[in-house]
């Protein structure tokens, strides 16, 4: 496994392996790697020749007061999990090396990204794309893994791809969760023993919407209120939102196409996302 830490050096290894008839996968990070990012690796180990993983914690898509200085870091042990899963590059920038002194150019979102999370994190997703469409540059992979559990985000890189050309195929896999239904996430270490127990409510909450589902019920005001009645003990719901899976619009009563129930609550000071699909088969 090689690490790497410039474009240049990156671009010289990747050219090699395409120069040999290689397919190269990419699995963009910001480190702290755990079992959900490590699912991306083996997927990417699975459909492609030579895995990337980047690990960079990128500052443009953090809000003033977010968590950007105190993000969890562990590149040593990234780099060991890297190693014994078989990856073959680590990409690992600076911030310079990614953000160039008068850097100037962004890659601005649509209509993607003003629900949800857009509507409580500005830029967020103007930074998240900026930055997904340079290592997309940057690395120049065939395919890229994603997590659903980041439903929006996998939403706008997908709409990004496909409106600028890119040719990368974007692959998004189910969230990984923990035995009790957590969705993993970097930020669940934020979590004291006593938030820890509470934060599965969420994932109940969105488990008992999904059953009511499959169970037959279309008005999407139930659904919602169903998975309301799990969330009494949130200490703040941002939002809890039944959205059309493609347009990321409210979803319209009867359902009649595929949904997603999408979550953002706090547990203790602790920001915790999370999303089931509600899928329908058009005939």
């Amino acid at each position: 496994m090689k690490t790497i830490t410039s474009v240049a050096a990156l671009r010289q290894v990747v050219s090699l392996a395409r120069t040999a008839g290689k397919r190269v996968g990419l699995v963009p990070t910001m480190g702290y790697l755990h079992d959900g990012h490590m699912a991306l690796v083996e997927a990417s180990r699975k459909q492609c020749d030579v895995t990337v993983v980047s690990i960079f914690v990128n500052p443009t898509q953090f809000g003033a007061n977010e968590d950007l200085n105190t993000y969890p870091r562990d590149f040593p042990s990234d780099e060991r999990l890297c190693r014994d899963a078989g990856v073959a590059i680590v990409f690992a920038p600076d911030n310079k090396e990614v953000y160039p002194e008068g850097f100037d150019t962004c890659v601005e979102s649509g209509e993607l990204a003003k629900p949800l999370c857009g509507g409580f994190r500005p830029g967020h997703f103007r930074g998240v794309a900026t930055v997904v469409c340079k290592l997309f540059n940057m690395v120049q992979p065939d395919a890229a893994f994603f997590g659903q559990k980041d439903f929006q985000q996998c939403a706008v890189v997908r709409r990004m791809t496909r409106d600028l050309n890119l040719p990368v195929e974007v692959v998004t896999l189910p969230t990984v969760r923990e035995p009790d239904g957590l969705a993993m996430s970097s930020r669940n270490r934020y979590l004291s023993e006593q938030d820890r127990r509470r934060a599965v409510t969420i994932s109940r909450a969105l488990f008992a919407a999904q059953d009511e589902f499959r169970s037959g019920t279309r008005d999407v005001q139930k659904l919602i209120a169903v998975a309301e009645l799990h969330l009494q003990t949130v200490d703040r719901l941002q939002y809890l939102e039944l959205v059309d899976s493609e347009t990321l619009k409210p979803a319209e009563s009867p359902l009649r196409r595929s949904s997603a129930l999408c979550v953002a609550a706090y547990i203790g000071s602790t920001r915790l996302i999370d999303n089931v699909t509600m899928e329908l088969i058009v005939s």
